[in-house]
């Protein structure tokens, strides 16, 4: 597969440094992170536990704020905005998937999505339709009235990701988003966010410890010890199932 024609960077870090804690106990947890992430495009992020995924993850959207370097986000550079400015960008270009789904367990499925597409200030008749249509997406749209309850893990997770998708963010950032299914239902989430990336256009980036699911990705990305160590496309180079294998 080659790199989509009109695929454009939605996502730039340069030169990202994180430093937790304060001196003389302080930990750099990123080192100079250099990242695109294109439209179009689904990328997997792994690496061992305390690489600076997490950290990453939450820089990138938004919600930690980066100690050096420079983030642009749909063309909008992050250094200099204010925690509003930073919560309004978020709110518009940005969904997030989580492993633990974080749904509100007292609200139907269609109920949860409404609820992202409110926070961006997205309400009235419309809402409900857009909400629908959301979970439609994600093969959900005889389940709009389920609760949390009745529903499956897989169910759940597309639930999620459907509220990711709701108002049309710019990239979509998943944090181990099979990690708490079984293997089937764990393959299908991924290919479901390989499917939304391609047909929607936007930017995906999933966290990952499954390599069962890395013949879906477009990217895959390995941080180790706060520092990108490799970056491949395996589409391109015929490497998906032998690194899928390994």
């Amino acid at each position: 597969m080659t790199e989509p024609s009109n695929s454009k960077v939605i996502v730039e870090a340069e030169g990202i440094v994180k430093v937790l804690g304060t001196a003389p106990n302080e930990i750099k947890v990123l080192k100079g992170i250099d990242l695109e992430l294109q439209t179009g495009e689904l990328t997997l992020m792994m690496g061992p536990s305390g690489s600076g995924k997490t950290t990453l993850l939450s820089i990138l959207g938004c919600i930690l704020s980066p100690t050096q370097g420079q983030l642009t986000v749909a063309g909008l550079k992050t250094q200099n905005m204010s925690k509003e400015q930073l919560a309004n960008l978020r709110r518009k270009h940005v969904g997030f998937v989580f492993q633990s789904y974080n749904l509100v367990p007292t609200l139907s499925a269609v109920e949860n999505v409404m609820l992202a597409l409110d926070l961006r200030d997205i309400n009235g008749p419309g809402a409900y339709d857009q909400a629908a249509e959301a979970l439609e997406s994600v093969g959900l749209g005889h389940r709009i009235n389920a609760m949390p309850s009745k529903m499956s893990g897989g169910e759940k997770q597309r639930v999620s990701i459907a509220r990711a998708l709701a108002g049309s963010p710019s990239v979509i950032l998943a944090d181990e988003p099979t990690a708490a299914l079984d293997a089937k239902n764990g393959m299908a989430v991924m290919e479901l966010l390989a499917q939304v990336a391609q047909d929607t256009r936007r930017a995906v980036l999933a966290v990952t410890h499954d390599h069962r699911t890395l013949q879906f990705a477009d990217r895959i990305i390995t941080i180790d010890d706060g520092r990108i160590a490799g970056s491949e496309r395996p589409k391109i180079s015929g490497k998906a199932v032998e690194m899928a294998a390994h």
